[in-house]
């Protein structure tokens, strides 16, 4: 139960269940924390990040917690061994992630609001325009690769990191995109953020769910992933990594 399979697994599933169970608190019917807004929403995601990192890198993981990070990762370095081993583990605590926040939550959907249901699993755009949402996504994707992998340069850190700064930074990073590019499509940057919980919604015997929006999943699935290529490109080009 340790390495680096293992901690994408359990620190993928670590930051979806407190992303994910940050949102349902906010929309649904009857939370304690129902309706206290976008700035809640932010803050907890970001503190999920956080979260899932310390504990990815607790089990002996190398706390990517993202198929974009993974992708970047590699186009940086040049090796693609592990690419297939850590994207699936991501996947698969993206899932269970889902299953989680829904037993958390079990009182509270048959009274919320269908929309609501499915935007505690998966994003939904503010407004619909799948090819400017994708725009969105992919430059909030190059942002979180640039700035993350930036974290770890000569030029921010000479003598690398202090223990333990790591997940605090990428959790600001995360905020801070919540905050300032979050707002047209809930910012999934992360494919496994997105694909994984919106399965679980999809099998989940949720009462009174509506459709899985199978028509737009494909935005924070293949945005994030070009952006992240966009993102290592550019990494590579300027040399901060």
């Amino acid at each position: 139960m340790h390495g680096p399979v293992f901690g994408e697994f359990l620190g993928t599933m670590v930051l979806l269940l407190f992303g994910n169970g940050v949102v349902a608190n906010v929309v649904l019917d009857r939370s304690k924390g129902q309706n206290s807004g976008w700035i809640v929403i932010t803050a907890g995601w970001g503190f999920a990040v956080f979260c899932g990192i310390v504990t990815s890198l607790g089990v002996g993981g190398v706390a990517q917690l993202n198929p974009a990070v993974t992708l970047a990762g590699a186009i940086v370095s040049g090796d693609f061994s592990h690419v297939v081993a850590n994207i699936a583990a991501q996947m698969a605590g993206a899932v269970v992630s889902g299953v989680l926040v829904w037993l958390v939550y079990l009182s509270h959907w048959e009274s919320s609001d269908a929309d609501a249901k499915l935007a505690v699993f998966c994003t939904q755009p503010a407004i619909r325009a799948p090819w400017r949402n994708a725009l969105s996504e992919l430059i909030g994707t190059i942002m979180l690769i640039v700035i993350g992998m930036a974290l770890a340069s000569k030029g921010f850190a000479a003598a690398g990191l202090a223990p333990g700064m790591g997940p605090f930074f990428w959790g600001i990073v995360v905020w801070a995109l919540g905050l300032s590019l979050g707002g047209p499509t809930g910012y999934a940057i992360n494919p496994a953020r997105d694909l994984g919980p919106r399965i679980a919604h999809a099998i989940l015997p949720i009462a009174g769910k509506r459709d899985s929006d199978w028509g737009y999943a494909w935005v924070p699935v293949l945005a994030p992933l070009a952006g992240a290529a966009i993102g290592a490109v550019i990494v590579r080009a300027t040399g901060i990594a």
